[in-house]
């Protein structure tokens, strides 16, 4: 069956790396759970596989036209294997999910459904999990919690690959690093409504997990780039100003306590550490404000240069031309 690109409503993209034992079976998922119900497409993104996973997709596309296949020259990870599929997604609606058979296809027609009740980005939430604990659910919670906790979007599951969105909110999101797992914040950030909803999560029955304890360094450090980026990035000479302003009162204290010392105590200042801590202090703030500036040139360069808006337009309702004549 031919599905018109104009006609497509929902876009599927499932980025994968090595899972040719999964894909035949999660195809068959994937047109149980959406045949009939929704006009798709399924766009498979496959990240450098070095298996039978790019012949076997081969094969889905030459049998179903509504199969699209991206395929990467090297492994490149799942944020630009995502970047990659929504890119290429003509859907006005856009699901993610992973290839390894843990989401379950069959939660798809729910996000959409929860999705059409006015959210922007629908998450699911892997309520009952079947991952090793050590290495999988501890680290993971402890992730959401401060992910959470710093963007001030409360979700469950960040980590949850299977989300629904709204094409509009990915067109105004660009992805780098690992951010893929942030896009809700990202999103709501931005004005969108983020919605939740409870999914099934199934074990691991074939193939490796590519993610472990590795990669929690690198989702610190993106949570850090994200927070910088959502309160600070048309604004940076706050966050280093701010930290100027701190050093500066620190040093102030330290250099009153070395004032009072050798006032009260006759204490030598030349050979006083505090005064030597002191003079540090001041030299950092100086070194934080002038970084602050230096930040503001990049980021009005960047945004001027580009002429990229500081804002996000959800609508504009325009007063009638006077002269407008009515039919």
């Amino acid at each position: 069956m031919t599905e018109d690109e104009n006609q497509v409503e929902l876009s599927v993209v499932i980025p994968l790396l090595n899972e040719q034992d999964n894909l035949r079976p999660l195809y068959e998922q994937l047109r149980q759970a959406l045949d009939g119900k929704h006009r798709y497409e399924v766009l498979f993104v496959d990240d450098g596989s070095t298996d039978e996973s790019f012949n076997i997709l081969t094969e889905f596309h030459q049998a179903d036209p509504r199969v699209r296949v991206i395929r990467f020259r090297r492994n490149f990870g799942q944020t630009p294997a995502l970047s990659a599929g929504f890119a290429h997604a003509r859907g006005s609606v856009v699901v993610a999910l992973d290839a390894d058979l843990q989401n379950d296809p069959a939660d798809i027609p729910m996000l959409v459904s929860k999705l059409h009740e006015g959210y922007d980005v629908v998450s699911g939430w892997r309520k009952k999990r079947h991952d090793a604990a050590l290495t999988r659910l501890v680290p993971s919670r402890m992730a959401n919690w401060l992910i959470s906790t710093i963007t001030g979007v409360r979700l469950h599951d960040y980590g949850c690959t299977l989300k629904a969105y709204r094409r509009e909110v990915l067109a105004e999101t660009k992805l780098y690093g690992e951010m893929h797992r942030f896009i809700p914040a990202l999103a709501s950030w931005s004005g969108a409504h983020i919605a939740e909803c409870v999914v099934n999560h199934r074990p691991r029955t074939a193939g490796v997990a590519k993610y472990g304890l590795g990669r929690t360094w690198k989702v610190v450090l993106d949570l850090i780039t994200v927070k910088f980026l959502g309160s600070f990035s048309t604004k940076p000479i706050y966050i280093f100003g701010g930290l100027g302003g701190l050093t500066a009162l620190f040093a102030l204290l330290f250099g009153l306590l070395v004032i009072s010392q050798k006032i009260a105590r006759g204490v030598d200042m030349s050979g006083n550490p505090l005064l030597i801590l002191t003079a540090v202090l001041l030299i950092t703030t100086v070194q934080f404000i002038l970084m602050g500036l230096l930040a503001e040139l990049l980021v009005r360069t960047y945004h001027e240069s580009q002429n990229r808006p500081t804002y996000v337009i959800r609508e504009v309702l325009e007063a009638h031309d006077k002269n407008e004549r009515t039919p």
